[in-house]
């Protein structure tokens, strides 16, 4: 192989990885941008002005008043509650508590999302007890979708009070119940000693920031590698 034909063919690659790179970094700060919009979109709707159940039972698209806040007035379906597992909390484990709560005045039944108990060590499978009123309560949350899913093995339907995900289509045809396409994240309304140390909604702009630094660093190393070996190196004369 001769030194013009490998001078030119290290040239192209060089350039190659060049183009790769600068594009990936490109589009990680592409995706960086994204989630900064849907984040400030976010907050936006947070600031908003709380609604009632009743606009959320109106809605013709549910998911398009999602972190909204809101105020629901109605009472708890308590024999139909759920715990979690699985969802530690400032690492100790336990549950989060979903009910569901029929809304006053609707035949519309709205998830919520409670708040987190611990489990008990000694017997994995004892429900935890929870006071839930049983007259007209008011809750105050933000408008959030179904409680994330975590992995599980098998695609069998999970049924009774302990479970490790709740799927809201599934649950609905299950009790019967009227349910709302999206839950309600309690954070303020009924003392009933549960924990609501919610997870904050992160956009992980970060990471892609991370991401960008990486492959614009690569593209630079690239550069740096190319001009010393085959530009000062090949045209530098030997001192003497």
């Amino acid at each position: 192989m001769s030194a013009s034909f490998r001078f030119w063919l290290v040239t192209l690659a060089a350039l190659l990885g060049l183009v790769v790179t600068a594009a990936l970094g490109r589009w990680q700060l592409g995706r960086a941008d994204q989630k900064e919009t849907l984040q400030a979109a976010i907050e936006a709707r947070g600031s908003l002005p709380a609604i009632d159940a009743v606009s959320l039972a109106e809605a013709v698209d549910a998911d398009a008043l999602l972190h909204r806040r809101i105020e629901a007035v109605g009472y708890w379906v308590a024999e139909r509650t759920v715990f979690l597992d699985n969802r530690p909390l400032n690492g100790r484990a336990g549950f989060y508590v979903v009910t569901p709560l029929r809304l006053q005045g609707s035949q519309t039944v709205l998830l919520v999302q409670r708040g987190w108990v611990p489990r008990n060590f000694e017997d994995r499978t004892r429900v935890p007890t929870v006071v839930t009123p049983t007259g007209l309560v008011q809750v105050q949350g933000r408008i959030a979708p179904a409680p994330s899913k975590l992995y599980e093995m098998g695609g069998a339907p999970q049924a009774g009070a302990i479970r490790q995900n709740l799927d809201l289509a599934q649950f609905r045809a299950e009790t019967g119940l009227a349910l709302a396409p999206v839950s309600l994240q309690q954070t303020a309304g009924v003392e009933d000693g549960l924990a609501r140390d919610w997870p904050k909604i992160g956009s992980g702009v970060e990471k892609h920031y991370g991401y960008a630094f990486q492959w614009f660093g690569l593209s630079a190393l690239i550069t740096v590698l190319y001009v010393w070996f085959q530009i000062v190196r090949r045209f530098k004369r030997p001192s003497r």
